[in-house]
């Protein structure tokens, strides 16, 4: 049996978030990973880097979230590719134009001023290469993009560099006794004072062993590649009335992303690709860039990413468990909040408290019975 001061049962950028700044405040930590670290969700999105367009209960943790960005390679040694590009959404109608009005109005309200409102022609300015139907938009220049793999890998090293202990095996088994966990995966046990589930697309599963409730769907977003082309744009793009998130490297090639989806199978490890969801992401594009009509798509895939009803993650303690604690269900937009959920939980776990509101993504908003069955179960892998 491996002992130690807390287990955290996920590889992924906030479960090595959270080993990282547990090792900083002295905790011993061992990371289970049924996979690879990055396997998932954090090594295979579309690594935005953005505050533009969060839910006003993610804004605090997203604005605090982009001073570690800045400075990312203090905290693990790498700036993950991070490249302040900006982010934009445009509208193209006028009713579009007023919802992106009243959005930038609520977050004054509350002291933020990282989104700015820009008309046609400062819109024009930014992306010259932009459908002239379009009518405006809201642009954060400070936000960007980074490279998912060289940052997963990066948060890896950090880990193992201050002696966290990366393990690889299916967790199966999940129980408590005299107030301390023991969780078995593939063929070994560990036991430790604290579980934390950073389990992701499978986070309903370790809830379901703890007696906790969470009604999480595993989705597949998509994302795909274009050949090289001329370049001609530089922030990253959405749109407030469609389905779409793109950006242009440096070689020039072009990927789109934005909510299509695939077909995730969690329980096989599964996440394909869906052919017909592909063209209506080329579709959109090209209605903003007809000029992209040609190009070719080279290369495209789909992650395993957690879905909550609500479209926020849960981060916190267990509502039944005691020295239980999530950071889950990022709905497809957690990479840039990770090193900061990480730091939130430390403080939580080690003071009771986190210094930054939290009690919006508390797992109590689902309510429900717990689960039957809580402390064991099993998890398939095929």
């Amino acid at each position: 049996m491996q002992i130690s001061d807390a287990i955290i049962i996920g590889g992924g950028l906030h479960g090595l978030s959270t080993a990282i700044h547990l090792a900083k405040a002295g905790l011993n930590a061992v990371v289970l990973e049924k996979d690879h670290p990055g396997r998932h969700a954090s090594g295979v999105n579309a690594g935005g880097v953005r505050r533009l367009g969060r839910h006003l209960a993610e804004v605090p943790l997203s604005v605090a979230a982009m001073t570690v960005w800045e400075h990312m390679a203090e905290f693990v040694g790498d700036d993950c590719g991070f490249s302040p590009c900006g982010q934009i959404k445009i509208a193209e109608t006028e009713s579009e134009m007023a919802l992106l009005a009243e959005r930038v109005g609520q977050l004054e309200a509350l002291g933020f001023a990282h989104e700015r409102l820009i008309d046609r022609d400062t819109l024009r300015q930014i992306v010259p290469a932009l459908s002239p139907h379009c009518l405006g938009a809201v642009w954060c220049p400070e936000d960007g993009a980074a490279r998912p793999c060289r940052t997963t890998q990066a948060f890896f090293r950090t880990a193992v560099a201050l002696g966290v202990e990366v393990r690889t095996g299916l967790v199966d088994n999940i129980g408590q006794t005299s107030g301390h966990w023991r969780v078995h995966a593939e063929y070994e046990t560990y036991e430790a004072p604290v579980l934390v589930n950073c389990a992701g697309a499978w986070g309903d599963r370790i809830c379901h062993m703890i007696g906790d409730h969470a009604p999480l769907e595993a989705a597949a977003p998509m994302l795909m590649i274009t050949e090289p082309t001329e370049p001609f744009i530089s922030p990253v793009l959405g749109a407030v009335g469609r389905k779409l998130s793109f950006k242009q490297f440096d070689n020039g090639t072009v990927m789109i992303g934005g909510g299509q989806r695939g077909r995730a199978v969690p329980e096989r490890n599964i996440a394909a690709t869906n052919l017909a969801g592909m063209g209506n992401g080329a579709a959109t594009v090209t209605a903003l860039f007809p000029q992209l009509g040609p190009l070719n798509v080279v290369r495209c895939w789909a992650g395993i990413e957690a879905m909550m009803p609500d479209g926020i993650p849960v981060i916190g303690p267990s509502a039944v468990a005691e020295c239980a604690y999530h950071a889950f269900g990022f709905s497809g937009h957690g990479f840039q909040l990770s090193p900061i959920v990480g730091r939130l939980l430390c403080e939580v776990i080690m003071t009771g408290s986190a210094s930054l509101p939290i009690d919006a993504f508390s797992i109590t908003r689902f309510g429900g019975a717990p689960a039957i069955g809580a402390a064991s179960g099993d998890l398939l892998r095929h």
